[in-house]
């Protein structure tokens, strides 16, 4: 096992774990009790990582060398008091920026974003992780760590094998068939990751909507929380709402429309923004 510090010093701006990695960004992390205190877990391919918030900054034990990942994973290379300070002069913003001034935007690994989002639609919170768990202990590969047994999430091939019937045996109802056929069309090479990566936004967006289950708001996560574009501003419940309430000059007729308009609204890092609208406006309940 190895284990490191990331100091405090070395980031640019606060950091604070756990809104970060509990405030709807991603669901590849669970936080596990152990003798020694409270970790948050993850597992990046097959290396097992665990990291907590300390006095002076990070600390983490992992299968491997995570100083790397983590610093990715969480954000950490962002100039978090810069993309701030460019956010829009707006009584909300400032509300979530006050609130919460360590959130950062992850950087998650995109096939496994892919399918976490895809079983979001129509989903809380907890239930999401218990599906994105129920995948992993079913299909993926199993990891010794320390006294316990952990499971890289399954690769495509995995959950095409398993099928639809197994799928939905996981409790995952009707989006069964939508990550068994993007599996097969991630497994077969239908789409093309990398080169949407590199894609201008709106085609990367458009390009991501082939995947069986992903619509524009799916595609805009996996945009936004796992292929580094900042431009995406997911259009879901609470944010709709925020236009509503607080930009109500960015509500457009379509999807397309209010997302070019609300990305406008937001400043040069709208991907960054919408976050903080998200995660303030969720956890407060009251737009």
């Amino acid at each position: 096992m190895e284990s490191g510090h990331i100091d405090a010093a070395a980031v640019r701006g606060p950091v604070d774990l756990q809104i970060i990695l509990e405030s709807g960004q991603t669901f590849l992390w669970r936080r596990v009790e152990s003798a020694d205190g409270t970790w948050f877990r993850t597992v990046a391919g097959t290396e097992v990582i665990e990291v907590r918030e300390e006095t002076g900054g990070l600390t983490w034990r992992s299968t491997t060398d995570a100083a790397g990942i983590l610093r990715r994973r969480l954000g950490l290379d962002d100039d978090l008091p810069a993309i701030q300070s460019a956010f829009p002069d707006h009584p909300v913003l400032e509300a979530a920026t006050t609130r919460y001034p360590g959130l950062r935007v992850v950087d998650a690994p995109v096939v496994p974003t892919i399918f976490s989002f895809i079983l979001s639609a129509q989903m809380r919170v907890d239930r999401i992780h218990e599906n994105v768990t129920a995948l992993r202990e079913g299909f993926g590969e199993p990891i010794a760590w320390r006294d316990t047994t952990v499971h890289a999430f399954p690769t495509p091939s995995a959950l095409a094998r398993a099928g639809e019937a197994e799928l939905r045996d996981l409790g995952l109802g009707y989006r069964a068939p939508y990550i068994e056929a993007t599996a097969e069309m991630l497994r077969d090479d239908e789409v093309a990751l990398d080169e949407i990566a590199a894609s201008p936004y709106e085609e990367a967006r458009a390009a991501l909507t082939q995947l069986v289950g992903v619509g524009p708001k799916v595609a805009d996560c996996v945009l936004l929380f796992a292929m580094d574009f900042d431009e995406p501003v997911p259009l879901d419940t609470w944010i709709n709402t925020a236009i509503e309430e607080h930009f109500p000059d960015a509500a457009g007729n379509s999807y397309e429309s209010t997302s070019r308009a609300i990305r406008d609204r937001l400043g040069p890092n709208p991907g960054y923004a919408q976050t903080y609208l998200f995660t303030h406006l969720r956890t407060s309940g009251d737009p």
